[in-house]
């Protein structure tokens, strides 16, 4: 395949997987989902029973992302209606690093 052929294909790709939206993690598949905007960040929160995952979508620059733990924290009880008992564990914890900023999986005690 020539080259330029190759980068219309891969834009078309990204344009089409953009369009996705937030999708959850294999664990959260079939999970309910609730879209809530909190201080003008947008979260995505997939509700699996026991246990949720968060997901911040849009971009923030790095001095803007200190208070998004605690809204995702926030975004999971408001739609939930449960309190967060902590981080999942097990096989539903999240791969992220601690801290970060964009996606997160918690416990939930209802």
């Amino acid at each position: 395949m020539q080259r330029g052929r190759k980068s219309l294909v891969f834009a078309g790709l990204c344009l089409a997987l953009a369009g996705c939206g937030a999708q959850p993690a294999p664990q959260f598949f079939g999970a309910e989902r609730h879209d809530i905007t909190l201080e003008g960040i947008r979260f995505v929160v997939f509700d699996r029973g026991g246990d949720a995952e968060v997901i911040r979508l849009g971009y923030l620059r790095l001095r803007e992302r200190d208070r998004v733990p605690a809204l995702m924290r926030q975004a999971v009880e408001v739609s939930t209606g449960c309190k967060v008992a902590g981080p999942s564990t097990g096989p539903l914890r999240s791969p992220s690093l601690p801290g970060d900023t964009g996606e997160a999986r918690f416990r939930l005690q209802c």
